[in-house]
């Protein structure tokens, strides 16, 4: 199965996340099986890093956006548990500081963006910029933007510009350089239902679920029409969404893991060629090394 294109959505067609099964786990019903597919995907992973790193041409910038609970952080420890740390960066996006406030909302953005040879990845992102401040629109009012004042300002052309901003904001990226890999975790109300009491019954979970969580689940068609607006504004055939189902962690790790090698086995990597006088170079420093070695081993005993 082509789990990049299965799961692949460029804004061509309507979407409807309706027509989007969260719990679909493809052809895989064994997760013992999926997760040693995962398995040999993070060894697949870990030896392209080491190209992408040497060649020092593209910077992988890998996007996560999902409803609470839909898995980002399980995904992201998992599938890249095999990356070389000094190559890779996780960053969580949050509320806005007051610097982030005080700069356009896409400053604390690049201020973060990986850099050649490494892998970014976001979980959250520029997109909350079109999700929550959909969902919670006084949020916009706090950005201080000329021309708007009041919740009337924040109207159809604005998200409209804002989705064309996010547009060309990755238009530019990959002109330059940047391999976007965007995943949208597709979870259901009814598995989120579970997750949640879940993190009520565990005690270790406790802290990650909260009076504030409840209210943004009452808010869950909102959220769905968000997520539906934003993926259908800002997808493109070079910078398209995967919209991966979330029911079934397992599953997910899977597609994500596959997609990920997919989309950077396509740079077609490989380690850079040495030219001919670093290569003479090279030769005489293993020489004089060896004979460093012959030297130590004829010393006479005392």
């Amino acid at each position: 199965m082509d789990y990049e294109k299965q799961f692949r959505y460029d804004g061509k067609d309507k979407l409807s996340l309706k027509q989007w099964a969260p719990d679909d786990t493809a052809d895989f019903h064994d997760k013992a099986e999926a997760l040693g597919e995962v398995e040999q995907d993070i060894n697949k992973l870990r030896a392209m890093q080491d190209m992408l790193y040497a060649q020092g041409r593209y910077a992988v910038l890998i996007v996560f956006q999902g409803i609470d609970a839909a898995g980002k952080d399980s995904t992201i420890s998992h599938v890249m548990s095999g990356i070389n740390p000094q190559g890779c960066r996780v960053v969580s996006f949050k509320t806005p500081s007051e610097e982030d406030l005080s700069h356009d909302y896409l400053w604390r953005i690049n201020k973060n963006l990986p850099e050649r040879g490494k892998i970014g990845i976001f979980n959250r992102s520029y997109y909350e910029e079109v999700l929550i401040t959909k969902v919670h629109p006084e949020f916009v009012l706090s950005e201080k933007i000329p021309g708007i004042d009041s919740l009337n300002d924040i109207d159809k052309a604005f998200w409209k510009r804002r989705y064309d901003e996010i547009r060309d904001y990755e238009k530019y990226l990959s002109n330059n350089g940047f391999i976007i890999i965007k995943f949208f975790l597709h979870l259901s109300k009814g598995e989120q239902r579970k997750r949640f009491l879940k993190r009520i019954d565990q005690k270790e979970k406790n802290w990650k679920l909260s009076v504030a969580d409840m209210k943004e689940r009452a808010l869950w068609d909102n959220y769905q029409t968000a997520f539906e607006e934003a993926i259908s504004h800002t997808a493109t055939a070079k910078v398209p969404w995967y919209i991966v189902p979330a029911d079934n962690k397992w599953f997910t790790q899977l597609a994500v893991s596959k997609i990920v090698n997919e989309r950077i086995s396509q740079l077609h990597l490989s380690y850079p060629e040495v030219p001919e006088a670093q290569m003479s170079e090279l030769a005489e420093i293993k020489a004089q090394l060896l004979n460093e070695k012959q030297k130590k081993n004829s010393v006479p005993a005392l």
